[in-house]
């Protein structure tokens, strides 16, 4: 199969389960409490590892206590994260996490002592032997030296990009890559009402995808909207990492040269498949 980097962050997610989100003001007992492994770029790589391809990770660790857990999930994986830099000081980013166990939805509290993953450590990779790189939308000035940098020294190697959130000059990315992965608060927070409606917004020789929850996800190829809808479990367990699960499987599909529907009914149904288990483990039947 492929050889796949991914470019972002891995945290800590510590995630409290709850029978219902707490009220302001209000004190809660949570029933169970999980510490694993998050992270956007990180989770897409557990998927797409798990789908036959060969994964590794370029972000930042640091030398401390709670990266034991990042790196043990990282390992069970098959993550190689050589690519990374290692600091000594600072702490990794940690989530706070309250899942609502009926609805399956969950609310983040994020915490970081962690810098980014710089564009001096990045051309230090030989990306001879990759197939795709995918991105995290964060740290824009550096990863849009990381794209300058790609397309004149691996012209043929496809990437792509993830816009969950609406982060300053984000859209000075949207020119580069092969394809971009619009989330639906990225689409909200700019007033948009539908996939669609973001999608048509954009210049006509992009390619993009944007997903809309359990109305599915829609994709724009010159010029031209399909959709897929979204196939929910029968009981929704855990919508933590479905996006990122969603983008595993487009790029799983496209690197073996599915059409971009074809990769989008793909995604769909491994994105729905994750919202009716606990995790990443296992994903794959």
């Amino acid at each position: 199969m492929a050889k796949i980097l991914a470019v972002g962050i891995a945290t800590l997610d510590i995630i409290n389960s709850v029978d219902a989100y707490p009220e302001e003001n209000s004190e809660v007992r949570a029933t169970t409490q999980r510490q694993v492994r998050g992270g956007n770029a990180t989770n897409t790589l557990s998927v797409l590892s798990q789908l036959g391809h060969d994964c590794l990770w370029a972000g930042v660790l640091i030398d401390e206590p709670d990266v034991q857990v990042i790196k043990q999930d990282l390992n069970s994986f098959d993550i190689d994260y050589s690519h990374c830099q290692v600091l000594t000081s600072g702490k990794m980013p940690t989530s706070y996490i309250s899942h609502d166990k009926n609805t399956g939805s969950r609310t983040i509290v994020h915490h970081r002592d962690c810098p980014e993953f710089s564009f001096a450590d990045f051309k230090k990779i030989d990306l001879t032997s990759f197939d795709w790189i995918h991105f995290e939308g964060r740290n824009i000035a550096e990863t849009e030296k990381m794209f300058q940098w790609l397309d004149q020294h691996y012209p043929q190697l496809a990437y792509s990009l993830e816009v969950e959130k609406p982060r300053p000059d984000i859209e000075s990315l949207f020119n580069y890559p092969k394809i971009l992965m619009f989330s639906q608060h990225y689409a909200e927070a700019h007033g948009y009402q539908s996939a669609p409606e973001l999608l048509n917004s954009l210049a006509s020789h992009l390619t993009a995808t944007c997903t809309w929850g359990e109305q599915g996800a829609w994709a724009k190829s010159s010029n031209v909207i399909i959709h897929k809808n979204a196939k929910p479990p029968e009981h929704i367990v855990d919508t933590l990492g479905a996006g990122d699960t969603f983008n595993a499987g487009l790029i799983s599909a496209l690197i073996q040269q599915n059409t971009l529907e074809q990769a989008l009914t793909k995604a769909c149904q491994l994105a729905s498949n994750k919202c009716g288990q606990l995790g990443f483990a296992q994903l794959i039947s």
